[in-house]
């Protein structure tokens, strides 16, 4: 790093740290010491702070230590032409920043509780969205297990129009990053340029405006400080672990558009504390790569039509997309893109008309590779607002192909079809609902190119199992009702199959390891009744995917000998847990809640956690913002729950494990469960009231409280003695 940057760097630091601390005293003067500060909904404190020093600013008095701390980093101001060993200072000032700003934020949150909008999504009146609360953040997270969002790209300032902007969000949302924006320098800021060109912006688009002002960069630098803290089980105050582990695994860079202020600088500076470089279109002094960051940590003078190829290449970024012969873009930063009202062309299924999905296998013979047909009338041959009927049917064969790989290929078409630019997708097999933008019709888009993505991408995600495919698409009424009932049956039999098989009747688990790359301990156990914890891996996924990838996250793990049934503790999985945790879990109980119970990275659907005075659990989902019983929101159970470790009390589930017959079994099953949000009893109640009835317990559902019965401990214990529940007359298990 030059001497000139540094110095600026430098200089931007104390501009920054002067402007926080100001900030600070005037609020201390106005609120006091003990007034609360936090950024909403969020278990990590003010996460840049809390993961490298370890600090919990809770209070508006808890910030003195941290500007005590500010000014230790400060190195004295230095002139352009004065030598000095120039990095180590200048990363120290850029730590500094990151404090000072996040400081500077929380402040702002209390000061100005309506800058910030207080939805998921931008607003038109606000499109600033302000730090991620927790919600949002484990929900996006999974996308960095999986490796659908490879990395990040931190705008800051704003690209020369709005056609440049959109076509450099396009290009790294085709590259799967998500795009943090930053800083409006005059005139419209990158959001506004996306939303002047027609672009959908926010969590959903990954197109995420975090701020209108440099100090927010911090957002970005916190959401990487999470990542490490919640999936990759770095612990608080450990800043070497989560510096290193943000560089070898979060590959996010910083873009700069326009000249480049010492309060830049320091940001930039900053950023390479975590390996993140940063790419600008402005001239920019000598830049010396810094071995900090994977090459250069600054390159400059960048042309806007190369800058994000260059910042891919410069942050050693894999990225691996293929391209599909469709006119529309296409890749998981679509995935979330809603096509509303005035958008739209005309919609199928969703209640509007028939529709239905689903995929068989055949014989080798019966199918042509790669044959797309569309029988009855195709989109560009309606008029816009006239609704089609539809059906999806895919017919695939393969040597190593079974039936009970069907469910597992069919489920992909949802985020498949989403992954095209200009439509929508909800729902499966007879329930689904497909919504085509104008945009896309605008573009050509034909409903051939429905069955061109679903053929090159199964083919791509299961060629080791599929060797030929070729999908139908009908939109007659006939046609449609055909396949209706074809699907009825195909769904029947794998529903009866799917049900007919228990824990007992099969001798081989799956392990599904996928998180791994962020929660380095934990291993899940996939068994046939009990789903994986995010919800998305059944035992048949397991097996599917080992067939697929036989050295992959997921592996057949023999049971071996029972050790404790009623627990559900096997010599084989206590084995394989050892080694694939590389030591951290020795043992594992696959049916309960307070003896070494199953690990976690973060992305379950739900938290089960034990209420002593209740003798019961509860459960809560993530969608659920609001007090559990337990005392704690979602977002600070989830942060006991998850990072791989074993914490007895306290375990992520999936909202299907709630009607297993195997649920919470050590501590007496069903009748322990005494407390879900409304929203998760209503989403399960069919399924609910079924399973209740197969324990002779008819009545059961309407004993379990929800928070209109009380969202604590105390009122939840006189709801269940006003209702007779079972879990009071249960043997004690705290």
């Amino acid at each position: 790093m030059s001497k000139i940057i540094c110095s600026a760097a430098i200089r931007g630091a104390h501009k920054i740290v002067d402007m926080a601390e100001e900030r600070y005293e005037a609020a201390l003067k106005k609120y006091g010491a003990e007034q609360e500060v936090a950024f909403p909904n969020t278990a990590y404190y003010l996460p840049t702070i809390y993961s490298m020093l370890g600090a919990k600013v809770e209070r508006i008095g808890d910030m003195k230590e941290i500007f005590q701390e500010c000014r230790k980093l400060l190195p004295e101001m230095v002139s352009d032409n004065l030598w000095l060993p120039y990095l180590a200072p200048a990363l120290d000032a850029g730590m500094a920043t990151f404090f000072a700003e996040e400081m500077f934020e929380v402040i702002r949150y209390l000061e100005e509780p309506n800058f910030y909008t207080k939805t998921e999504d931008p607003l038109a009146d606000n499109i600033w969205l302000g730090a991620a609360d927790d919600v949002v953040f484990r929900k996006r997270g999974v996308e960095f297990v999986d490796g659908s969002a490879p990395g990040f790209a931190a705008i800051m300032g704003t690209p020369a129009d709005p056609e440049m902007a959109s076509k450099i969000a396009l290009e790294l949302q085709e590259k799967n990053l998500y795009i943090f924006m930053h800083d409006q320098t005059g005139g419209l800021s990158m959001p506004e340029q996306l939303i002047k060109s027609g672009v959908q912006i926010g969590w959903n688009t990954r197109l995420v405006p975090f701020g209108k002002s440099y100090t927010t960069a911090v957002f970005a630098i916190g959401f990487a400080c999470r990542v490490a803290m919640a999936f990759g089980g770095i612990k608080p105050g450990d800043y070497k672990g989560n510096l290193i582990y943000n560089k070898d695994r979060t590959f996010a860079f910083v873009m700069a558009f326009g000249e480049v202020s010492d309060e830049w600088y320091a940001n930039a500076a900053g950023a390479i504390n975590w390996g993140f470089p940063t790419i600008s279109d402005y001239d920019i002094p000598q830049v010396l790569p810094t071995g900090i960051c994977t090459y250069e940590h600054v390159v400059s003078q960048v042309p806007h039509e190369e800058i994000v190829q260059k910042a891919i290449e410069v942050r050693g970024l894999k990225v691996s997309v293929t391209k599909i012969d469709i006119p529309m873009s296409f890749g998981p930063a679509f995935e979330g893109e809603r096509i509303r009202k005035d958008d739209l062309f005309m919609e199928c299924g969703g209640g509007r008309t028939p529709g239905v999905e689903v995929l068989i296998s055949k014989d080798m013979s019966e199918i042509e590779d790669g044959k797309v047909t569309v029988e009855g009338p195709d989109i560009q041959e309606i008029e816009q607002g006239h609704n089609l009927p539809l059906a999806i049917l895919v017919e695939v064969a393969g040597r190593e192909m079974q039936s009970d790989y069907e469910p597992i290929l069919e489920r992909q078409f949802h985020h498949l079809i989403n992954y095209i630019q200009g439509l929508m997708h909800m729902g499966q097999r007879d329930i689904m609902w497909l919504r085509i933008g104008k945009a896309a019709v605008e573009k050509g888009f034909s409903l051939t190119h429905i069955g061109k993505v679903l053929h090159g991408k199964l083919h791509q995600e299961f060629g080791a199992i599929v060797d030929k495919i070729q999908v139908k698409i009908y939109t007659t009424p006939e046609k449609v009702s055909e396949v209706m009932e074809l699907a009825k049956s195909v769904y029947a039999s794998r529903d009866e199959r799917l049900g007919s098989m228990t824990d007992e009747t099969e001798e081989v688990f799956y392990s599904c390891t996928l998180c791994q790359s962020f929660a380095p301990s934990h291993v899940c156990i996939i068994t046939p009744e009990r789903i994986g914890m995010c919800g998305a891996y059944n035992w048949l996924d397991g097996k599917a995917s080992y067939q697929i990838n036989p050295t992959g996250p997921n592996q057949p793990i023999a049971k071996g000998d029972c050790l404790d049934q009623a627990l559900g503790i096997f010599q084989g999985i206590n084995e394989f847990v050892g080694q694939a945790s590389r030591g951290a879990v020795t043992e594992l109980a696959c049916y309960s809640l307070m003896n070494s119970p199953m690990t976690a990275c973060g992305c379950f659907e739900a938290i089960a956690a034990m209420l002593p005075q209740c003798n019961g659990i509860m459960v809560v989902n993530r969608d659920y913002m609001g007090m559990t019983p337990s005392g704690m929101k979602f977002t600070t159970l989830a942060g006991m729950a998850g990072g791989g470790a074993q914490t007895p009390g306290f375990m992520g589930v999936s909202k299907h494990y709630l009607t297993s017959p195997k649920l919470f079994l050590a501590e007496g099953g069903l009748s322990r469960l005494v407390w879900l949000p409304k929203m998760l009893k209503e989403e399960l109640k069919d399924k609910l009231i079924e399973r209740c009835q197969a324990v002779g317990m008819p009545d059961f559902y309407d004993k379990i409280a929800t928070e209109e019965n009380g969202t604590t401990e105390e009122e939840i214990l006189e709801f269940l003695k006003k209702v007779g529940h079972p879990a009071l007359e249960m043997e004690a298990v705290v």
